[in-house]
């Protein structure tokens, strides 16, 4: 029995949805996750590089760290843009378990 996508194949996922419906067209690269876990939550630490161009791809990393992205048995507790070149973006995302 599956237990279906884990976190970050959801998350690459989402990314690229709200991006469409954004109307930009992305490409997300290199990616890895770590586990993470606090006293009451346990999730996993992202960083996504996501390449686009354009008018549309900056007013969406613009927007980005506002994003809701629902994910299925996960919540997006934090999303962060660390670096930005024209074309690119490397983007952190805290993902938490629901319970």
């Amino acid at each position: 029995m599956s237990r279906g996508p884990d976190a970050a194949t959801l998350l690459e996922r989402r990314l690229r949805i709200v991006a469409e419906a954004a109307g930009v067209a992305v490409t997300v690269g290199e990616a890895d996750w770590t586990p993470w876990a606090s006293a009451t939550f346990v999730g996993a630490r992202h960083r996504l590089t996501v390449s686009g161009s354009g008018i549309a791809f900056d007013a969406w990393v613009a927007g980005l760290a506002e994003a809701e992205l629902p994910l299925r048995g996960h919540l997006v507790a934090d999303i962060a843009v660390v670096t930005r070149t024209e074309d690119a973006v490397v983007v952190e995302v805290l993902t938490v378990e629901e319970r």
